[in-house]
């Protein structure tokens, strides 16, 4: 991304309305009221390297399966060195029922080298150095971040993602939906269990195929019109709708208060080009205002006079 088209997208990025705030309260109430004692994670780990490696191996996975695989993995690699000494194609032939094992594979040598030979092998504590990281993005780090060392973190998957923009807090990205979603629940100390929250959420009540809006206790009142309107179109399957750069509940702002200027904007359109249109014989010739299919016609009619005369 160039500069100026980052600058361009935070100019763009508007901060959470009042009403807005009010809604994200109300989702947040219902979320505690459903999981009142969240887990702190989702994936088994014993430190922060473990948690790191399944992180990384839940991508495209879920974490029953991860969970499933990433003991034999532990047991025979508990930190970076002996993940090094387990070696790429050992690595591969444990994680391979994940899916991407080539890749993964591939990554979790490559983080385990820069770990031992750069910070000792302990898992670094920044986010500059965790991203840095072979394999390991943002959205990975902020969970490394937030669930083994403590820190203030919103981690923003997919599935977050998709709730966000159904419930109007998301934007085209998921990093900006993770600037939204920090605005609109302002206090660091609950994200980590709204995150937990969120997707446990999504899998129980707000799947992201077939889902039935009206009987959803979330999104039967705080789905935005655009995600009810994808959602009736394509009830089977989920197909992203944040593709404006502006974020969702601007869009509807816009749209509940624009109307009458898109009416006035179409009008002037419609004056222009009327104004534009040729209308003397002077200016385009005989033909010019007459209707297409009369032209034939008359060009016959011209030859047969010439021909009689």
């Amino acid at each position: 991304m160039t500069i100026l088209a980052a600058v361009a997208r935070r100019l763009a990025f508007q901060p959470p309305s009042p009403a807005l705030l009010q809604k994200a309260k109300r989702v947040q109430e219902t979320l505690s009221r459903l999981y009142p004692d969240p887990p702190a994670t989702l994936l088994h780990h014993r430190d922060a390297f473990t948690l790191l490696v399944a992180v990384l191996l839940s991508a495209q996975c879920t974490d029953v399966k991860v969970n499933a695989v990433t003991p034999v993995l532990f047991a025979a690699a508990p930190n970076p060195r002996a993940l090094l000494a387990l070696g790429e194609t050992r690595v591969r032939e444990v994680i391979r029922p994940l899916g991407l094992a080539p890749r993964k594979a591939r990554s979790l040598i490559g983080l385990s080298e820069r770990i031992e030979r750069e910070h000792g092998g302990a898992v670094p504590r920044t986010f500059a150095e965790l991203e840095s990281l072979p394999g390991v993005g943002h959205k990975t780090a902020s969970v490394v971040m937030m669930q083994a060392f403590g820190e203030a973190a919103f981690p923003v998957d997919t599935h977050i993602h998709r709730l966000a923009q159904r419930w109007g807090f998301g934007a085209k990205s998921v990093e900006e939906t993770e600037q939204m979603l920090k605005l609109v629940f302002p206090d660091p100390s609950s994200w980590a269990h709204l995150h937990v929250q969120m997707i446990l959420f999504g899998r129980e009540h707000c799947p992201a195929r077939t889902h039935d809006m009206d009987a959803c206790p979330i999104c039967s009142w705080a789905a935005v019109a655009e995600a009810r309107a994808v959602n009736r179109r394509s009830p089977n399957k989920f197909i992203a709708f944040g593709r404006s750069k502006r974020p969702a509940y601007v869009r509807e702002e816009e749209n509940k208060e624009g109307t009458a200027a898109a009416v006035t904007k179409t009008q002037t359109k419609r004056v222009r080009a009327v104004a534009r249109t040729p209308s003397t014989t002077a200016e385009t010739g005989a033909l010019a205002d007459e209707p297409r299919r009369l032209r034939p016609r008359r060009r016959v009619d011209d030859m047969v006079k010439r021909e009689v005369m």
